[in-house]
């Protein structure tokens, strides 16, 4: 059987997340977000028929949005995967739509973007479509800055992948557009949603991204300034914060996790300090270090632990080695334990480094003896 072309990121191991484009562009409109995804997901990245790699027979006239999620069943059964998360834009997000109403079993978490759950009535899409049989894509190539972005940007790949659209399966992807209304199955859903609206987008404006968060059960909305209907690739930032904490919470998450290695007091005292000035890097600590780090199952936490301690005398970084020293015992090591990844520093940092190592390491146990004896 003939699959979607497609790209696949990230570890074989981590969750499935599936990203679908919208109509006229290929996976390259992921560019920006993808390769950040994937550093906790296995990111596939897929080509509607006749845009980027896919071929154009994929899909005929009078095609359904149904049909293209077949297509992506297809593709994820081909990869071995039975449940996923989900993102999409614009048609992409539609297809989404119909997966977490048709497909419960397989849309673990869906995010839907710059899209809608209707597409203004029919007459508009066949109208397109007929005047892309008729005469191919050249002018919707020309105007596609005006639709897709605003005015002063552009993405000259994109704009390329419309040039390079196959005009029949553009029309057919019309008749698709055509065809699409939800509306009436979205309360459904029980897939945890997230919207994302660019405000600034005409294609589909907020407003039915907001008529989708209303009627999915528990759904939010996120709407992002300055962007239009292709937000991935105007505001990569914002929609990359936006699916992470939706599909992995790896803030929330990474904040639990810091304070049970370094504990409560630790943290909110390093929260107490957080000024306009240091928030966005207490954030990246959450987030990334123990949002991402620590949270990876690889390595259990003793030996994320020895490690961690082994680093900070190589590179002489005792004032948190105290605080790692706590940490690793309430990771699970033992005193003893602490003076043989210490004396192994010995070896391979130098012994100066592992003398003050054994200062600073003796002082913390011993104020977690009295500690504990209070």
């Amino acid at each position: 059987m003939k699959l979607l072309n497609h790209l696949v990121e990230g570890p074989a191991s981590a969750p499935p997340l599936l990203l679908g484009p919208s109509v006229g562009t290929s996976y390259a409109l992921w560019d920006k977000v993808a390769p950040e995804l994937s550093v906790t997901h296995r990111v596939i990245r897929w080509d509607l028929p006749g845009q980027g790699g896919s071929a154009a027979d994929l899909i005929a006239a009078g095609a359904t949005i149904g049909d293209l999620a077949d297509l992506v069943l297809a593709l994820a059964d081909s990869l071995g995967v039975e449940r996923f998360r989900y993102a999409g834009v614009s048609i992409g997000g539609s297809v989404g739509l119909h997966l977490a109403v048709h497909h419960p079993e397989r849309v673990e978490s869906l995010a839907v973007i710059c899209s809608s759950s209707h597409y203004g009535g029919s007459k508009p899409w066949e109208e397109r479509a007929a005047l892309v049989r008729a005469e191919g894509v050249a002018g919707l190539a020309e105007s596609a800055n005006e639709r897709w972005f605003t005015p002063g940007f552009t993405v000259p790949r994109l704009v390329q992948d419309m040039r390079e659209s196959d005009p029949g399966a553009y029309a057919a992807l019309c008749d698709a557009l055509a065809a699409f209304d939800i509306r009436d199955r979205l309360p459904e859903i029980s897939a945890p949603t997230l919207l994302i609206a660019g405000r600034e987008d005409t294609a589909t404006p907020p407003a039915h991204l907001r008529e989708i968060a209303d009627a999915v059960p528990g759904a939010a909305l996120v709407e992002i300034p300055g962007a239009s209907h292709l937000a991935p690739a105007q505001c990569p930032e914002a929609v990359l914060t936006a699916l992470r904490a939706h599909f992995d919470g790896s803030a929330p998450r990474g904040m639990e996790v810091r304070r049970e290695v370094l504990g409560d007091a630790h943290v909110d005292r390093a929260q107490d300090r957080q000024a306009p000035f240091t928030a966005r890097f207490q954030d990246f600590i959450s987030r990334y270090a123990w949002g991402e780090i620590w949270t990876d199952p690889t390595l259990s936490r003793r030996e994320r632990s020895m490690i961690t301690l082994t680093a900070l005398v190589a590179h002489g970084h005792y004032d948190e080695l105290a605080m790692h020293v706590r940490a690793a015992r309430r990771n699970g090591l033992t005193p003893e334990e602490i003076g043989a990844v210490l004396l192994q520093t010995a070896v391979y940092c130098g012994v100066p480094a592992a003398n003050s190592a054994f200062a600073v390491a003796q002082r913390a146990l011993a104020e977690e003896d009295e500690t504990g004896r209070g």
